[in-house]
């Protein structure tokens, strides 16, 4: 009888696993289509999310569009600050490259291993100075003196005179200068026709003469004859044309330095001067490197040649090529960013006009506000809506800007006769600049559009 009732009570404990195990399969299939249909329900929402945030900027830009278009000119002069702003910045990089270039150019014919050695100033009556230069303190002597400091490879030294320069019907004032053959290497001049005079030429005087292109241009290029073995006269002494200069541009003091010529340094004494004191003395040291030794020792030497124990009372400027280089540099990057400096502030200042307008229009367009947050738009989208109309009002302010900044630069360049030069980065710079003033000055307007109360803002008239 046990026996019986213990085979019926494990026949239902089956039967029940069974049904246990049938509702698990029936439980299934509900639990995974119901959480489809959540999956589901979310990918609709968040799709409906996406169109309706897509839709609402199509929105605000349409509505940002329409409000600028309505107010053209008070749109126009919204952006006159953007417009000026960013023009100024493109001119004035353009014209500081412009000028850069220029300068570097005329400066690449600089020696950075030649040293200057010019005389000191002279003391005028009632002990008025005089400008640098105009003592006689500097002689043949100091420059032969020079050529055995450590460090020097060659040295020559330089006498100036202005004269009336004459070839047939033709003449020219220009400076004449008197040197050695070694001021060739110095300068590192190079001859576009002929020969440098050589140091028999020097030893004996000769009346050759070596002319640069401004001058070859003006005595002999109306005529159509070519200057070598020509006969010029200088101060009425005639001078047998022996070469002519490559074209070099500036020298150190930035005045032409084509319009020169140049005859031996002993000529020069016996035939223009008369004078044993000379203007400069023009060092070249051997390396970059030994530069300030060099010019340490130069210093010393001549103090030593004029019996000065006191450098304060230096009778004579020693002037380093390679400085002057680093200050026109210097100089240069100094006054672009004086320029960048103006050009920003003025951004600036068209960025404030831009939230003043925004911040009327903000005023004028409180019911229209508010009847958008009534029919379901969001603070957000009221705030994008003002965003992308100040934003537009920048970025079309600074294509303006573009476009009358290129056009302002080439005037420029073309008036001034100097190279175009303008940087893409530059014209980036300022249009990225533009547009980041009229979000930045954007924001606060447009917050406080967001910020409206409906029903207030719907009884405003």
């Amino acid at each position: 009888m046990s026996s019986t009732q213990d085979q019926s009570a494990i026949a239902d404990q089956v039967v029940k696993q069974e049904q246990g195990k049938q509702q698990e399969a029936t439980q299934k299939p509900t639990t995974a289509r119901a959480r489809s249909r959540v999956q589901g329900q979310s990918h609709r929402e968040g799709t409906l999310q996406r169109r309706r945030g897509a839709m609402a900027l199509y929105q605000s830009f349409r509505s940002a569009f329409v409000a600028v278009r309505a107010n053209k000119m008070r749109s126009l002069l919204t952006s006159l600050g953007i417009i000026i702003g960013v023009a100024a910045v493109i001119m004035m990089v353009s014209t500081s490259q412009s000028n850069a270039a220029m300068i570097n150019q005329r400066l690449s014919s600089l020696n950075p291993d030649e040293l200057v050695i010019r005389a000191g100033s002279a003391s005028a009556t009632g002990g008025v100075r005089q400008a640098q230069g105009t003592a006689s303190t500097l002689t043949q002597s100091n420059a032969d003196a020079l050529a055995s400091v450590q460090n020097v490879s060659a040295v020559s030294p330089i006498v100036t005179a202005n004269e009336q320069v004459i070839y047939q019907s033709e003449n020219w004032s220009t400076s004449v200068q008197g040197v050695y053959p070694s001021y060739q290497q110095i300068n590192s001049w190079q001859l576009q026709e002929g020969t440098f005079f050589t140091s028999t030429d020097e030893q004996s005087a000769n009346a050759t003469a070596v002319i640069g292109q401004t001058v070859a241009d003006s005595l002999f290029t109306p005529l159509g004859v070519d200057p070598i073995g020509k006969v010029i006269r200088i101060n009425s002494i005639p001078f047998t044309v022996s070469g002519v200069l490559a074209s070099k541009g500036a020298s150190s003091s930035f005045q032409n330095a084509d319009d020169v010529i140049y005859i031996p340094f002993s000529a020069a004494q016996k035939q223009l001067t008369g004078s044993s004191s000379v203007n400069s003395i023009d060092v070249l040291v051997d390396n970059s490197s030994n530069m300030t030794n060099a010019q340490a020792a130069v210093e010393a030497r001549m103090e030593q040649l004029h019996n000065i124990t006191n450098p304060a009372n230096d009778d004579f400027q020693i002037q380093n090529q390679a400085t002057v280089l680093a200050t026109a540099q210097a100089t240069s990057q100094s006054l672009f960013a004086l320029l960048i400096a103006v050009a920003g502030i003025s951004l600036v200042v068209g960025g404030i006009g831009i939230m003043n307008i925004m911040l009327v229009s903000v005023t004028e367009r409180t019911r229209e506000i508010g009847i958008r947050i009534a029919i379901g738009a969001r603070p957000g989208d009221v705030m994008m809506q003002f965003l992308i109309e100040s934003l537009m009002l920048s970025a079309l302010g600074g294509i303006v800007g573009i476009i009358i900044g290129v056009a302002g630069s080439l005037i420029i360049s073309m008036v001034m006769s100097n190279p175009f030069a303008l940087s893409p980065l530059a014209v980036i710079l300022a249009f990225g600049f533009s547009v980041a003033v009229g979000v930045i000055f954007g924001f606060y307007p447009a917050q406080r559009a967001s910020r409206l109360d409906p029903i207030v803002a719907l009884r405003s008239e």
